[in-house]
């Protein structure tokens, strides 16, 4: 019996605010990813929610030419099902080859892709998947919730309080945000990344602007306490027993570290690794592995930490499930650093998958 095809299908693009982030993600990782070891299937899904197998773009890597450093949402539209199961008329299996193994690899950044929902759709599939699943997923993503779980496994982090719109009183909650966490503040959306709709407010007015900004992205807000501290982030890679890398510290090249600076100006000084004390390394690796496994994550995260060095040490600030890896992005930068190149961390992201669908297919589903 010939041996099986390992085929990676790369979901990008999204429903999202992030969805432009995602087709610079999926662009690099296509183009790292070993064509010797996988039929490489990029899927594409559009503003509005439809899919659309990629054909220019895998034809590309199988001719060996170089991707574009933004993949377009192009190709023919696809039914879902029939794309993650193979038999669409692109698939192998269904044009009468070898036998195939498909693991979905999400590069979904944002909602409808990082929080939960596409890691659903592939349990009841029972479909391999990169990264965490739908619980972590949801909860990591829903920054408001993750926080709360935080807190409850003892993880240090700065004081917050969140609003949701329609449940709570805005003028009510701009009062407590200035009596409990003084100016400035910063306002997020709960489920959002990639510092969209975030602000910086430094008056009870402009609070109240930062508040109707994040509305924009979602019903839940988090009111943060500024913080003077090191940006500090580490990358976990695993299931129950996670690996952590060397830390790296991000410069922002204005007053956070915001959109502009992340994907248009390129602003901030990145460094790997973050010049700290061999015990802060330790304890930020420690603290990292400890929030990944209280949230539940497996298989990839990127934890971000804030450092006060001269105050309470250690804060998380978020954990990101579905991290950049773009050229500027700090996840496949740190692993490099830390002994991992760029195309053995696909390799290990997918040797995960299939190691948490095995785990989760031998539970038994008799009374």
């Amino acid at each position: 019996m010939s041996t099986p095809l390992l085929r990676l299908v790369v979901l990008y693009g999204g429903a999202s605010a992030e969805h432009d982030v995602s087709r610079v993600t999926a662009a690099h990782v296509l183009a790292a990813a070993d064509s010797d070891k996988y039929v490489l299937v990029p899927v594409g899904i559009d503003k509005s929610g439809v899919w659309h197998r990629n054909e220019a773009a895998a034809a590309a890597l199988a001719a060996g030419e170089t991707l574009p450093n933004r993949l377009d949402v192009e190709g023919p539209e696809v039914d879902p099902l029939s794309v993650i199961r193979g038999t669409d008329s692109a698939s192998p299996a269904s044009r009468g080859q070898s036998r195939e193994i498909t693991v979905v690899l999400p590069l979904l950044h944002g909602p409808h892709g990082e929080d939960g929902t596409v890691q659903g759709m592939l349990e009841l599939l029972k479909t391999p998947y990169v990264g965490c699943g739908v619980l972590s997923s949801a909860l990591c993503m829903d920054k408001a919730m993750a926080k709360e779980v935080a807190a409850r496994a003892g993880i240090p982090q700065c004081a917050w309080i969140t609003f949701r719109d329609g449940v709570d009183d805005a003028r009510t909650v701009v009062d407590q945000a200035v009596e409990e966490l003084g100016l400035p503040v910063f306002v997020k959306p709960a489920n959002m990344g990639s510092s969209v709709g975030v602000s910086r407010a430094t008056t009870p007015d402009e609070l109240d602007k930062a508040i109707n900004l994040a509305l924009h992205y979602d019903e839940v807000v988090v009111i943060e306490e500024a913080v003077t501290g090191r940006e500090i982030e580490v990358g976990v890679l695993g299931n129950t027993a996670p690996d952590t890398t060397l830390p790296g510290e991000i410069k922002p090249g204005s007053d956070f570290y915001d959109y502009e600076d992340k994907y248009v100006t390129g602003a901030a000084e990145l460094m790997i690794p973050a010049p700290l004390s061999d015990a802060a390394i330790a304890e930020v690796r420690e603290l990292a592995a400890d929030a990944y496994v209280a949230l539940r994550c497996a298989g990839m995260a990127r934890v971000d930490f804030f450092y006060e060095e001269d105050g309470r040490g250690w804060l998380l600030n978020e954990i990101n499930t579905i991290p950049g890896f773009t050229p500027a992005s700090m996840y496949p930068k740190m692993w490099e650093a830390s002994g991992i190149a760029y195309p053995d961390l696909i390799d290990r992201l997918v040797t995960l998958a299939l190691e948490v669908h095995r785990r989760r297919s031998s539970f038994s589903t008799e009374h």
